[in-house]
């Protein structure tokens, strides 16, 4: 009996002999076999989601290929394009000077500006052998040219004096005979000879000058008076500012004032030579010439 199982344990053991010498040691598993570093599905399919997600919270996933050209840097021109320029383009220059679009924007069309920035002295009612020599003089000494409205009359009577005018290179303008205020309602024939007889009157005195402007006593104009001096030759001359220096209530600080406080380029200024309160504007015209001087005015005989 006990030999009998000391036969069986032999034989036990030579079958496990046989066994360890068919699947030796580090031998491949059987492909059901199931091991601890092999993922399953499960688990690949949770590594691979851990994955997208690392990528997109570091913000660097590799970007995908394109077909499409990378733009250039900012600064660097892109291939087949100008480069720009570093410099701020050109301002734009200014436009050319033009005339005052209201050089007739007086009564009736009349001429009340000169057309530029140059403001334009015209002085009235002369010539005066008291106060034309002494406002000559005062242009002289600033180098200003101006203009002169003659009444025909006086200019019959004082013929010096045009000459003087016309001598130192001033403008001329027919005022009529008599400063008739009411002129332009005489018929077309009165107003012709009205105006001719002063013109007469000052080219005996001044041969050869020109009477280029003609100005209607009190600015009284009417379409007849302006229609007969253009047929004469002559253009009807407002002015811009009137600051009633022939008036002897007006002092030389009302001038003054009035005179500075409303000019402006391209202004034509109304000024007497001949009338009654002439020492006050002179007074004024010194200081009118010192300050459009610091304005830098630059005057116009017209």
């Amino acid at each position: 009996m006990v030999r009998h199982k000391l036969g069986i344990a032999a034989a036990a053991a030579a079958l496990l002999l046989a066994l360890a010498w068919v699947w030796p040691e580090g031998g491949e598993p059987p492909a059901s076999a199931t091991t601890a570093t092999e993922p399953t599905a499960s688990a690949s399919s949770s590594t691979a989601s851990e994955g997208e997600s690392e990528a997109e919270d570091t913000g660097s996933p590799e970007a995908p290929a394109s077909s499409e050209q990378e733009p250039a840097p900012s600064g660097t021109p892109a291939p087949g394009t100008e480069p720009a320029s570093s410099s701020p383009p050109a301002a734009p220059s200014p436009p050319a000077a033009e005339p005052a679009a209201n050089m007739y924007d007086g009564p009736l069309g009349t001429r009340n500006h000169t057309g530029d920035d140059r403001v334009a002295l015209t002085f009235d009612d002369g010539p005066s052998p008291e106060w034309t020599p002494k406002v000559l003089d005062m242009l002289r000494e600033q180098g200003v040219k101006a203009t002169f409205c003659l009444i025909g009359a006086y200019a019959e009577a004082y013929p010096e004096l045009v000459a003087d005018i016309v001598r130192e290179g001033h403008t001329l303008c027919n005022h009529s005979w008599f400063h008739e205020f009411d002129l332009g309602k005489w018929s077309e024939a009165e107003i012709r000879a009205n105006l001719q007889r002063t013109n007469d009157a000052i080219t005996k005195a001044a041969p050869g000058a020109e009477v280029r402007y003609f100005r209607h006593a009190g600015g009284q104009w009417t379409d007849r008076a302006i229609a007969i001096a253009a047929d004469l030759g002559m253009e009807s001359l407002h002015w811009t500012v009137d600051p009633s220096d022939w008036d002897n209530a007006v002092t030389e600080t009302q001038i003054r004032e009035h005179v500075l406080d409303r000019s402006a380029p391209g202004a034509i200024v109304l000024l007497h030579d001949g009338a009654s309160n002439q020492a006050d504007m002179c007074g004024a015209l010194t200081a009118i010439f010192k300050e459009f001087s610091r304005r830098g005015y630059v005057y116009t005989a017209l």
